[in-house]
C-alpha cells in the first residue's frame, strides 16, 4: 500500500493549523448536537482511575498493572489538605485525547513541520493539546459492534462493520461527528490474547464521512493485523488524517443508556485542563441525551 492510497489532510486546512478534523465542527454542527437533548439523561465514558500513593516510585505509571496517576497527600496546618499529581497521559488505563504531536511520520509533525522543531524537552510548540483549550463540543455516534458480545480476538473492524452498525441502528454518522465505537474490549486485555482492532479500510469510510474525532474502547489491535501495519489508527487516522483520538474509553454504560432509550446519537462534550503544550492529556467525556 503506497502513501497515496491513503487518506490524508496534510494541507487541506493551512500550514499553520493544529486542529486537523476538528475543523469540521462547525457551529451548525454543535447546533444540530445541542438539539440532540431530549431527556436529560447523561453518562461519562471515561474510566475510574484510583491514584496509587507516590511512595510506589516515580517510574510504576509506565506499567499497565498500577494507576496511571500517582498521588501525595499532605496537610498544609491549617487545616487544609492538599494533593500533588503525577500523571502518566498515554497510560491504557487513563482516558485521555491525543494531541496531533503525539505522532509524527519521516521526522514531520502535522500539518508538515519539523518534529525535532516541534516535540521539545521544554514542552511540545504546535499541535500541542493547545488545541483543544476551548473543549469540544459536538454530536456523538455510538457504532455498537458488541451487541452480541466482545469481537473475536484479532478481529479486523472494516467499512462493512461500521455499515452495518448504521442500518442496525439506524442512524448516520455526518460530517463534524465524534463516532463512538465499541469493540466490547477493557483497556487492558488479557496478556498474550489478540486484541481486534480498526484497519485502513474503516479509516477511509471515516474520512469519507468527515469524522472529527474518534473515541474507542479498542483502537489499534495488538499484535497488528494484516497488511496495514503497526497501529492504523494512530499512524494514519491520528497522524495523516490528522482526527484527534480518545483512547481508552469506557463505553458500557453508554451502551446500555442508548439500547434502553434506543437512540445512539447524543450531544458530546469534553473539556480537558487548560494545559497547553502536551502531548495529551486526560479527559472525562460526557453523552448527554
Amino acid at each position: 500500500m503506497t502513501d497515496a492510497e491513503l487518506p490524508d489532510n496534510w494541507g487541506r486546512w493551512g500550514a499553520d493549523d493544529e486542529l486537523g478534523t476538528l475543523n469540521l465542527i462547525t457551529d451548525e454542527v454543535r447546533a444540530k448536537a445541542a438539539a440532540e437533548v431530549r431527556v436529560g439523561r447523561w453518562v461519562s465514558l471515561a474510566q475510574p482511575v484510583t491514584p496509587n500513593p507516590m511512595v510506589s516510585g516515580p517510574f510504576a505509571p509506565t506499567t499497565v498493572d498500577v494507576s496511571p496517576v500517582q498521588q501525595l497527600v499532605s496537610h498544609t496546618g491549617v487545616g487544609v489538605a492538599a494533593d500533588l499529581m503525577l500523571v502518566t497521559n498515554h497510560h491504557v488505563k487513563s482516558t485521555h485525547i491525543d494531541a496531533l504531536a503525539h505522532w509524527s511520520q519521516d521526522g514531520q509533525v502535522y500539518p508538515g513541520r519539523p518534529r525535532a522543531q516541534v516535540v521539545t524537552a521544554e514542552g511540545v510548540t504546535h499541535a500541542s493539546t493547545a488545541a483543544f483549550a476551548a473543549g469540544i463540543v459536538t454530536r456523538g455516534v455510538l457504532l455498537d459492534l458488541a451487541v452480541g458480545g466482545p469481537l473475536a480476538p484479532a478481529y479486523a473492524v472494516g467499512s462493512h462493520d461500521l455499515d452495518q452498525a448504521e442500518k442496525r441502528q439506524g442512524g448516520q454518522v455526518d460530517p463534524g461527528d465524534a463516532l463512538v465505537v465499541r469493540l466490547g474490549w477493557p483497556a487492558t486485555a488479557t496478556p498474550g490474547t489478540p486484541t481486534p482492532g480498526i484497519t485502513v479500510d474503516a479509516l477511509r469510510w471515516m474520512h469519507r464521512r468527515g469524522v472529527a474525532l474518534f473515541a474507542g474502547d479498542r483502537g489499534d489491535a495488538s499484535p497488528p493485523l494484516g497488511p496495514d501495519g503497526p497501529m492504523p489508527l494512530h499512524a494514519v487516522g491520528l497522524g495523516r488524517m490528522a482526527m484527534p483520538l480518545v483512547d481508552g474509553v469506557h463505553l458500557d454504560d453508554l451502551a446500555a443508556l442508548c439500547a434502553e432509550l434506543e437512540r445512539y446519537t447524543f450531544l458530546l462534550t469534553i473539556a480537558p485542563p487548560r494545559i497547553h503544550g502536551l502531548t495529551g492529556v486526560p479527559v472525562n467525556p460526557v453523552a448527554l441525551f
